[in-house]
């Protein structure tokens, strides 16, 4: 079974994100290789509103690698993280004359995927 953990991908992901992936991957960029505890304490201390929804994510990826694989959460690095476009909220403002200007309001969807270290 030890041969196995070194191949092993830890997923987690988070769906319709209500933030613009720009600034979400603003964020992730900071943390892309770090292990796990270096990735929660670098979100809890920068000053992003997008480190919430992403501060969300690593929890559960580690709780799926002790709970499936057996691993230590300690043993977690972070190998791939990424943002891609979700569906957008269309609304209507309203401006003169009875016109309907759009907005679009952007989602997002987040996973992450995490590794083993070796030593």
């Amino acid at each position: 079974m030890e041969t196995g953990k070194c191949d092993t991908k830890i997923r987690a992901s988070a769906k319709y994100i209500r933030m613009s992936p720009y600034k979400v991957r603003r964020v992730i960029g900071q943390i892309r290789g770090h292990s796990y505890e270096q990735a929660l304490m670098i979100l809890e201390f920068m000053p992003y509103r997008a480190c919430g929804p992403i501060l969300q994510l690593p929890s559960p990826a580690a709780a799926n690698a002790s709970h499936n694989f057996g691993l230590s959460k300690t043993d977690l690095f972070i190998s791939e993280i990424h943002v891609n476009k979700g569906t957008f909220l269309k609304r209507f403002q309203p401006r003169a004359q009875g016109r309907g200007y759009p907005i679009h309001k952007p989602t997002c969807h987040i996973t992450i995927v995490m590794k083993i270290i070796t030593r």
